[in-house]
């Protein structure tokens, strides 16, 4: 069993206790019964399991309530989750990035309408910033949206969009002024049936995930599909990954805190020339720093989360520092775990071989680690 002490540390309350033994048993019982085998029909399986068992109600905001989202909460249950499954965890993620836009800046007939399906597990949602040659230089954004009259008309790509191709709404962010940079982006909830819209093509990727690249085409939504005010794109956008970023670490850590125990069961288990491999004090250099790496990436992820959760406008340095070092630190503990496991660490199906493939991407989305420096650096030039 995954070490629970940090549940202790005085990060958390009661209830996020409560939370994560919950949330483990419950993944423990349904998580593994779910047929991986078709990766968009295990995703659409995964959203239903966990909006029957009430998970999904902490990816939004209560459409009849004014609490905020509890950025504990999401970082203990991605952790929770990616521990299982990797899957499982992608698709609360999404759920969450997908319809954070309107958590956050919705109006009541938006959470009303969408918040009130997706935290149900009704509806699957879709976060469409990435654009072919703007990547994480989100400013550069070119999609335009042009008004007509009473709606806008989309025009553009997206692409590596998570949930391409079985989400019902998207949130869409576009270019729909003459203002440079960022001050010209705006956000708009797009749902999938809207004529206009296609998938123009499915992404395939190391870690089976729904990707796709997303086209536009003369693609008309009233104006009151837009979130926020028209130029706030830019604002919501960033406002989003400020919250979510954190929880890219708390998946990273769990993909870790497997990767961990997976290796001590091996150490334990295996023999080498009468003796258990854990004797050897090379294994045990790499347990240590496996640990250690474990523990410090706990510690920058629940700071990032509890300094939000206290009132913090913005953590994006304290969410940067934990995506960046989380990440990091994930994969060097997965291709040790790897390394411990010999011959059957790299057998296609077995646990660490899946963690090895899941945890590359982490270092890529949501702002890659070399943009995470940048950010880190002129955050810290500021202070």
């Amino acid at each position: 069993m995954s070490d629970r002490t940090f549940l202790n540390w005085p990060f958390f309350e009661d209830r996020h206790c409560k939370l994560a033994e919950n949330l483990d048993a419950w993944a423990t019982e349904h998580l593994a019964a779910i047929d991986h085998s078709d990766t968009d029909n295990a995703c659409r399986s995964i959203v239903a399991a966990l909006g029957k068992g009430g998970w999904l109600t902490h990816s939004a905001v209560d459409p009849q309530g004014d609490a905020p989202l509890d950025v504990r909460t999401l970082c203990l249950i991605r952790e929770t989750l990616a521990r299982h499954d990797g899957l499982a965890d992608f698709a609360f993620a999404m759920q969450g990035l997908g319809t954070g836009a309107i958590s956050l800046f919705g109006s009541d007939a938006q959470k009303s309408q969408w918040l009130t399906k997706t935290r149900k597990g009704e509806a699957i949602s879709a976060f469409a910033l990435t654009e072919p040659q703007s990547g994480s230089d989100v400013a550069s954004s070119s999609m335009t949206a042009t008004p007509d009259g009473d709606d806008y008309i989309l025009n553009g790509e997206k692409t590596w969009i998570s949930n391409g191709g079985i989400a019902d709404v998207y949130t869409v962010f576009a270019r729909t002024g003459d203002a440079p940079g960022a001050k010209g982006l705006s956000a708009f909830i797009v749902p999938a049936d809207t004529p206009g819209f296609e998938v123009a093509e499915r992404l395939e990727t190391i870690a089976p995930h729904p990707l796709a690249t997303l086209r536009f085409t003369d693609c008309r939504i009233p104006k009151s599909a837009m979130v926020g005010n028209s130029g706030e794109g830019f604002k919501i956008a960033m406002s989003v990954l400020d919250v979510f970023r954190s929880t890219v670490a708390a998946a990273a850590l769990g993909f870790a805190r497997r990767a961990l125990d997976e290796s001590l069961a091996r150490v334990t288990s295996r023999h080498v020339q009468g003796a258990p491999l854990f004797d050897l004090q090379l294994v045990q250099g790499h347990i240590s720093d496996m640990a250690v790496n474990v523990d410090a990436s706990a510690l920058l992820i629940y700071r990032a989360a509890w300094t939000k959760d206290s009132g913090a406008p913005r953590i994006t340095r304290e969410a940067a520092m934990a995506k960046l070092f989380s990440t990091d630190q994930a994969q060097k503990v997965i291709d040790a775990a790897v390394q411990l496991h010999g011959g059957d660490g790299v057998r296609s199906g077995e646990t660490v071989e899946k963690l090895y493939r899941e945890i590359r991407a982490l270092r890529i989305y949501e702002g890659a680690s070399d943009v995470q420096k940048v950010i880190i650096a002129r955050q810290t030039l500021g202070a």
